[in-house]
């Protein structure tokens, strides 16, 4: 294959892998540039070699690229509670898998579909994230001045949440402080306005989320 081609399509994938990964670090998401911009190349390059293979051989190799990215992408993920967060970095980097093979083979009608559908989903998960129209589920744990009791703490997550539990109660007699850890669902801006409210409440000495 032609060096300048091989070369576009290497400088191809790095731009636009590395686009998409810093909006993701910006983001802070669990993935950034660095991961985003490696499998591309990667890919890319495994690609290219598979088109000098010719047919015979590239198939099996292209197929293995996505299913051995597809394990990458299930260590993004992560377990919390009942809830496991994740699947969109997940997504993401399967998806920018096969737009690196994509570019490698020279199918750049199909990169470019690639791409710009997964900025759509980008930017539409951050419209979702600004206007708290998804849910978040959160661990927040709360230390109080004693034993203080449950509808005072249930009355405030009541008004901010659409549902919690009690995960765990912890009594510490030495320092005559209480553990709370409660699994909250809400929206994002209820949840800090939800923060707020129970650390000014006298009995709160410190709360925080997980």
């Amino acid at each position: 294959m032609d060096q300048t081609v091989v070369m576009i399509r290497f400088l191809i994938v790095f731009i636009a892998s590395l686009v998409y990964g810093l909006n993701r670090q910006k983001s802070h998401k669990p993935v950034g540039f660095g991961t985003f911009t490696l499998i591309s190349v990667g890919s890319c390059a495994l690609a290219l070699i598979a088109v000098d293979l010719q047919f015979e051989y590239s198939i099996g190799l292209l197929g293995a690229i996505v299913t051995g990215i597809g394990f990458l992408g299930a260590g993004a993920m992560i377990k919390e509670s009942d809830k496991v967060f994740g699947f969109t970095t997940a997504a993401s980097i399967w998806f920018f898998a096969i737009f690196g093979l994509a570019v490698g083979i020279g199918e750049y009608f199909s990169s470019v579909i690639i791409y710009v559908m997964v900025w759509i989903v980008a930017i539409f998960d951050k419209y979702l994230d600004k206007y708290a129209i998804n849910s978040y589920r959160r661990k927040m744990i709360i230390q109080t001045r004693g034993l203080v009791p449950k509808n005072k703490i249930m009355n405030i997550l009541g008004k901010y949440t659409t549902e919690f539990y009690l995960y765990n109660t912890h009594l510490n007699k030495k320092d005559r402080t209480v553990i709370f850890t409660y699994v909250i669902e809400g929206k994002k801006k209820n949840i800090e306005s939800l923060l707020k409210s129970i650390y000014s409440q006298s009995w709160c000495i410190s709360v925080k989320f997980e």
